[in-house]
């Protein structure tokens, strides 16, 4: 025991000893003595490559030009949000088709060089947007079931938000039971999860199902088509007009297939969860009694299919709202008005070979990766790591992917005190002298700035841990 009490003694005295030593070493030391230099420590990333450092302006900052990865499309783009979803109930098998078409551009598609017998069709890219192939993209058609894209958008908000759980009980009403079409003959008063419902809707497209989600969520059928109509405007769905939320043709019920994309987008990328239910080829309801078998054939017979909603009716004709990933590409493409079931499943596939085949996703950054560790002067600690703030992608031409640069400019003296999350840098990516993207570069950590009271509280809290340690490890 004496021997413990010595050995804290004399580290107390050395503890003692090293703050002094440190409090005059922070009024001593010149407030240059740490600085970045981009000759003495050149920056670097994952995605650098062929770097050249140079100086940029005379604000301090440094430069570094760097050839990267990824290409991007000569295709004119169009940014695009939202989604939409139609049903159809047909047994047929997909035609498997392939795209011979390169180089087209969304100017060019518009004469229908995939010639497509639909009477509307686009092809997008899920994450951002952009339009790879369009054929008559606002023309108001009938969505038939595709309509209930939106009526899934709809109880996947009130479901992430918190107003309902996918365990509440829903019941049926007499409307909701007395509805024709495509069902799964719900009964007056039979109830069904939240889960169930969705399960039904999705695979089978059920009617019954549709009204009395509906219904539970706003009270009345037609107060959840308002709500349909006042969410498609917030998506710039300028073609659509709801009358109903299960797609039964009726007069003035029209979309395009643009609006259609807009909100299957918005569906896809904002509620994820919904391929749980979208990528179901089988199921059963009603402990086994009710057999669910999807609308949907792409599901079973395309690589990659994800989703998402058919629809037909004898005015409508056929439709599709059909969503694929491969590779990290994600593609929706919309068809709308084909002359037969077998013709929207092998136009909606042409559309996806197409994407495919001519294009890819590139991830240029990660938000959240450490590109370096930087010094820093006038800081309580000397270092600090510095990371990516966003997610940083690009649709690109395949065979275009080497011609991306990527200029990295970060402050050039980096001084206390440093805020977590504060920008320090950014880089840009550009094609072709182009802007394509760019984050900014972030301090991970916060650093305090070198004071009397900053050092001491430094010093002592790791003097105190070093105590607790000793007495822990003699004890």
């Amino acid at each position: 025991m004496l021997i413990n009490k010595k050995i804290i003694k004399i580290v107390s005295f050395t503890l003692i000893f090293i703050t002094i030593f440190t409090f005059s070493v922070v009024l001593a030391t010149d407030e240059a003595l740490y600085v970045w230099s981009s000759e003495t420590e050149p920056l670097t990333s994952e995605t650098n490559a062929n770097v050249q450092n140079d100086q940029v302006n005379s604000n301090a900052q440094n430069s570094v030009d760097t050839n990267a990865t990824s290409s991007n499309s000569n295709a004119t783009q169009q940014n695009i949000q939202g989604t939409n979803e139609t049903e159809v109930e047909e047994s047929e098998e997909t035609a498997a088709t392939e795209s011979s078409e390169e180089n087209k551009n969304a100017s060019e598609d518009n004469s229908n060089s995939l010639n497509l017998e639909s009477g509307g069709a686009i092809l997008i890219e899920q994450k951002t947007g952009e339009v790879l192939y369009e054929h008559n993209p606002h023309e108001q058609l009938r969505p038939a079931s595709v309509t209930k894209v939106m009526s899934l958008l709809l109880i996947m908000e009130a479901l992430d938000s918190g107003q309902i759980t996918l365990e509440d009980k829903v019941p049926c009403s007499e409307t909701a039971a007395g509805m024709g079409g495509s069902q799964i003959w719900l009964e007056v008063g039979e109830e069904l999860t939240v889960d169930e419902m969705l399960k039904a809707i999705c695979v089978v497209s059920a009617n019954d199902c549709t009204v009395a989600m509906a219904e539970y969520l706003c009270g009345s059928g037609e107060a959840f088509v308002e709500k349909m109509n006042a969410r498609a405007k917030e998506l710039g769905m300028n073609d659509t007009t709801f009358k109903n939320c299960h797609g039964i043709d009726e007069d003035g019920h029209v979309t395009s297939a643009y609006d259609i994309a807009l909100m299957s987008r918005e569906l896809l990328n904002n509620h994820p969860t919904i391929l749980n239910y979208t990528t179901i080829w089988m199921d059963t309801l009603r402990d086994g009694e009710s057999e669910l078998v999807n609308t949907n054939k792409l599901i079973r017979n395309y690589k990659g299919a994800t989703g998402l909603k058919t629809g037909s009716t004898s005015v409508a004709l056929y439709n599709l709202s059909a969503s694929a990933t491969r590779d990290g590409l994600s593609l929706i493409a919309v068809i709308m008005k084909a002359p037969s079931t077998k013709v929207r499943f092998a136009e909606a596939q042409k559309l996806l070979d197409y994407g495919f085949s001519n294009y890819q996703y590139k991830q240029l950054a990660r938000g959240g990766d450490i590109l370096k560790e930087a010094t820093v002067t006038k800081g309580v600690t000397s270092k600090v790591n510095l990371s990516l703030e966003n997610d940083v992608g690009i649709l690109v031409k395949k065979g275009e992917d080497k011609n991306i640069e990527q200029t990295i400019r970060l402050e050039e003296n980096l001084a206390a005190p440093i805020a977590e999350g504060q920008k320090v840098g950014e880089i840009v990516y550009t094609l072709n002298g182009e802007e394509v993207g760019r984050t900014n570069i972030v301090a991970e950590t916060s650093v305090e700035k070198k004071t009397f009271f900053s050092i001491a509280s430094y010093v002592y809290r790791n003097w105190f841990t070093m105590l607790r340690f000793i007495y822990s490890f003699h004890n």
